[in-house]
């Protein structure tokens, strides 16, 4: 196991890394945690591609059209905000994950740690734009994200 992480986001990392390996009831195989690994840098590439224009066009339109949304009502200025909030942090998980692929492709921890912090974004983000109608799928689909991200956890160097 590597060296025990500090701070907050070290102790959420020590957690996951007790429960999604050390106690998880199973574990990947070796050679889909190779091929998972091999793969991650350019699937968060494309992903990257895809994502950066539909998050900039929402962000723009949620900026324009935040202080028209008090003509709505109370309601709505609140979920254009809320919309706003929930692009900048979609903005920022794209950012760790652009900085992560450098080090992914290397196979360093440091490139695995910015892929776990965007992640943790991600998920914010997510139970923010998601609300509670969404909160069920959006806690499954981050523990089945983690998990996976942790069983490869061990494949990074120091």
């Amino acid at each position: 196991m590597k060296k025990e992480a500090r701070g907050v986001a070290g102790d959420l990392e020590n957690f996951l890394y007790e429960y999604l390996v050390k106690k998880a009831p199973f574990q990947l195989p070796m050679n889909l945690k190779e091929i998972l690994v091999k793969i991650a840098p350019y699937v968060i590439i494309i992903m990257l591609i895809f994502a950066i224009p539909l998050i900039l066009a929402a962000l723009g339109l949620s900026a324009l059209l935040t202080p028209f949304a008090a003509f709505g009502g109370a309601g709505y200025g609140y979920w254009s905000a809320m919309a706003l909030v929930t692009g900048i942090l979609a903005l920022i998980s794209l950012l760790l994950e652009l900085v992560a692929v450098p080090g992914l492709f290397k196979r360093t921890y440091k490139g695995w740690k910015f892929a776990f912090y965007a992640q943790i974004v991600s998920f914010v983000g997510a139970l923010i734009g998601n609300g509670v109608s969404g909160l069920l799928g959006t806690i499954i689909g981050y523990i089945i994200g983690m998990y996976i991200l942790f069983q490869v956890r061990d494949l990074y160097k120091n």
